[in-house]
């Protein structure tokens, strides 16, 4: 079995996806997130791992989303498992606070979907 080698297109595809993840995580769009995402979700944190319905994602999601803006810089570094698996690790700083998580994307009918979350200390 040889290793997948992503192209430059790859790699941009997977960081549009995101480009426009962040844009509907500052609008607070938690229904277009629940659209980008693969039920359920797998949400992992430090010894303990859940899986969440559509449901349990948008309570989840406009909690960590809060009231008001939220500052957000982050640099994400994709790694492939093949052309329909990505890992993506991002280093960001989300409100003065700096934190590193990953997330798992799956591809769907040509289209990449969110499916699990790791990140510690939640």
């Amino acid at each position: 079995m040889s290793a997948f080698v992503p192209s430059d297109d790859d790699v941009r595809g997977v960081l549009e996806w995101f480009d426009r993840w962040d844009a509907l995580a500052a609008a607070k769009d938690v229904e277009a997130l629940a659209g980008m995402s693969l039920f359920p979700v797998n949400a992992v944190t430090d010894g303990s791992a859940e899986q969440w319905d559509r449901e349990r994602f948008l309570v989840a999601m406009r909690a960590a989303l809060g009231e008001g803006e939220v500052e957000m810089t982050s640099v994400r570094t994709p790694t492939f498992v093949d052309e329909g698996l990505v890992f993506v690790i991002t280093d960001a700083t989300i409100g003065g606070h700096r934190t590193r998580y990953g997330d798992l994307l799956v591809k769907v009918e040509g289209e990449w979907l969110f499916q699990t979350m790791a990140q510690g200390g939640w």
